[in-house]
């Protein structure tokens, strides 16, 4: 299999040589300056310097009776590289990547061979900027090269108007045949072999400077769209996009679908999804008079996101004085918790439906100096509206799962429009920072989980009490936050575990209270004793099921409950969050299916302060070792502990990048 492997390999590198020396022969070549060729015949040996995706024809810039060496990275997705230059004469040194000797990335070896090739006579031809990136960003390497070797540094971009490119990090373009090709030099960097830190740093934005307008001098000459060949993280730009098709789409529709709105509000009505008292809120009517000065609008989409965005406002009320924060929700439970948990001068609102007209009517009632929005509740009509007044956009502990990426990478054409126009956006891990930042986010930073830095959720002593009371020393298993799919499999394991302990109570939170009365309905066609919260204020004496089915009361369930089972997480639902639990003393169970929170569960993993289960069986055997075995509960809690300890410090970080924007407004 290798050998095929290689042989094919060795084909393909032959083929893409044939076609490098079509598309020379076949194209209208432009130099700039017009004797390019003797400029690098006379600054030979030097060092090619070319950005990375961009490289594909820079080596047939070669001058007559000049030898060539080009450095590729050694991993295999390099090998066909590696074929196609031998094919056209050019010397390889192998550097940097993620080979097969991972400890040893071939780094110190491609700067002596490097050295060695200068020394010999060869110009190096070597991208600036090094795989996985940044994009256009030039490394420290080429410059360590250029003043070890005393040899210029000369910066290269070749484009052609016809070409292909591919959604890599670095966009990489591939020229094709019959074009129109323009190669571009800047002039030679020279780095002195006495050059300080301070003087090889400029000397690396110089070449990144000079890089980046030979580039895009080549891609006028050529009369070619750069934009096509730029990383889409680069091309988070001073002046957003304008919607396209889509969103133009999307916008006229909502404005003409308008009239429907009423049913929808009348449907989700008599589902106990909107509040029928303040259902002007829903099309943009204010519930309250605007208060007077600054005021910073925060939305947050729902329970969890306000339970994370709560310390945040009290953090910006604590440092602005003069400044209030309207809170906008979109469901009832996040708005009974704003009722309940709002600081004085915070008021809360429904947040409008996406529909242009409210939209503009909310905005022109509230007039916000700074619109900040949470995780992932994208609304294009909030978005474009707000940014259309020159209201600052924020986007604060952002989220996607690895799905929702996949499908803004598709639909970027709409993604860019959006995101481009937040300040700044806060993302919760550098795989969610990068995705932002190829949507075109211009100032993204990795902050981590505005959730961990979270209080707990509050615990009414009285409830407390009355629940301990009732509870008495019955053994105890929390179900929290769950969702279709996975009561029967925790009733299941309710079963096995009793088989073990006898008068295990079982408490099931469903994330969604209004599924209460069909759960309890369901369950008890089982054999299985349930009762309603909502029925009776404590669990009987011979209550085996009992279903949490209010609101606000999580909190003091997870302080009753030496182990909890965090839900969301059975079902592919990407996981409810754990750190609620840990901070109220419960050990953690988890499903499999956690990527809302998956940094979190990785270090509770990696502390030993989580476990996984994946059916009945295994939440069985986890619950009764737990409830039986006091010294392995403590070590579990011990290490959710420090797993929380290693991952704090989101909210400094978001209130750091937003105090600035507010500082602006007020001067």
């Amino acid at each position: 299999m290798a050998k095929i492997n290689k042989q094919l390999m060795r084909l393909g590198g032959q083929t893409a040589a044939r076609i490098i020396r079509l598309v020379a022969k076949s194209s209208t070549v432009i130099h700039e300056p017009p004797d390019l060729m003797k400029r690098l015949s006379e600054a030979h040996p030097c060092i090619a310097a070319c950005w990375h995706g961009q490289f594909m024809m820079v080596a047939t810039l070669r001058p007559e009776n000049v030898k060539i060496a080009a450095m590729v990275a050694r991993h295999g997705d390099a090998e066909i590289i590696s074929e196609t230059l031998q094919a056209i004469d050019v010397q390889l040194i192998r550097g940097a990547g993620a080979g097969y000797r991972k400890k040893d990335r071939g780094g110190a070896s491609a700067l002596r061979s490097s050295l060695q090739a200068l020394l010999d006579g060869s110009s190096v031809v070597m991208t600036a900027d090094v795989p996985p990136g940044p994009a256009r960003e030039a490394g420290a390497g080429i410059i360590a090269i250029a003043k070890m070797s005393g040899r210029p540094i000369v910066p290269i971009a070749v484009a052609t108007n016809r070409f292909a490119s591919f959604d890599t990090w670095s966009r990489l373009t591939i020229n094709l045949p019959f074009s129109r090709l323009a190669a571009v030099a800047g002039d030679p960097i020279i780095v002195p072999g006495t050059a300080t830190d301070e003087d090889v740093e400029a000397k690396r934005l110089e070449l990144e400077t000079a890089l980046n307008a030979a580039t895009l001098r080549a891609y006028e000459l050529a009369g070619a769209d750069i934009t096509r060949a730029t990383p889409l993280d680069v091309l988070a730009a001073e002046t957003p996009p304008a919607p396209g098709m889509a969103l133009k789409t999307y916008r006229l529709g909502t404005a003409v679908l308008r009239p429907a709105v009423p049913l929808l509000l009348n449907l989700r009505g008599k589902r106990g999804k909107e509040d029928p008292d303040r259902r002007g809120e829903r099309l943009g009517f204010a519930g309250r008079p605007r208060p007077e000065g600054q005021v910073v609008w925060i939305h947050a989409a729902s329970v969890g996101e306000t339970n994370a965005i709560l310390p945040l406002i009290d953090s910006i009320l604590g440092a602005n004085p003069h400044v209030h924060v309207l809170l906008t929700t979109g469901t009832r439970t996040s708005a009974e918790i704003a009722a309940n948990r709002l600081p004085e001068r915070a008021v809360h609102q429904y947040v409008p439906l996406d529909v242009p007209q409210y939209v503009k009517r909310f905005l022109d009632h509230w007039k916000p100096s700074l619109a900040i929005f949470t995780e992932s509740d994208i609304w294009p009509n909030l978005i474009l509206g707000t940014s259309e007044r020159h209201i600052p956009l924020v986007l604060v502990n952002a989220r996607m799962s690895p799905r929702s990426i996949r499908r803004w990478r598709k639909y970027a054409a709409v993604g860019r429009p959006l995101f481009s126009r937040f300040a700044a956006v806060l993302a919760q891990n550098s795989q969610i920072a990068r995705a932002v930042k190829w949507l075109g986010a211009p100032n993204v930073i990795t902050a981590g989980n505005l959730k961990i830095d979270a209080p707990p959720p509050p615990v009414d002593a009285a409830t407390l009490a009355s629940l301990r009371n009732a509870v008495g020393q019955r053994p105890l298993f929390l179900a929290a936050s769950t969702h279709p799919g996975e009561d029967a499999m925790i009733a299941a394991a309710h079963s096995l575990i009793r088989r073990e302990i006898d008068g295990l109570l079982t408490i099931i939170v469903p994330r969604h209270p209004e599924r209460g009365s069909g759960l309890a309905a369901t369950l008890g066609g089982l054999g299985l004793r349930t009762q309603l919260r909502t029925r009776s204020a404590a669990p009987e004496s011979d209550t085996e099921i009992y279903i949490a089915d209010t609101i606000g009361e999580l909190g003091a369930f997870y302080s009753i409950s030496p182990v909890a089972l965090v839900g969301g997480s059975l079902v592919e639902h990407g996981g409810q969050n754990p750190i609620e639990a840990v901070r109220l003393g419960s050990c953690v169970l988890t499903g499999p299916f956690v990527y809302n929170f998956r940094d979190a569960y990785s270090a509770l993993f990696r502390e030993g302060g989580a476990v996984e289960v994946r059916s009945s069986d295994d939440i069985a055997k986890q619950v009764t070792m737990l409830l039986e075995d006091q010294s392995a509960a403590k070590r579990m809690r011990v290490g959710a502990d420090l797993a929380l300890q290693s991952l704090s410090g989101a909210l400094a970080k978001t209130l750091g990048a937003i105090q600035p924007l507010l500082e602006k407004k007020q001067a």
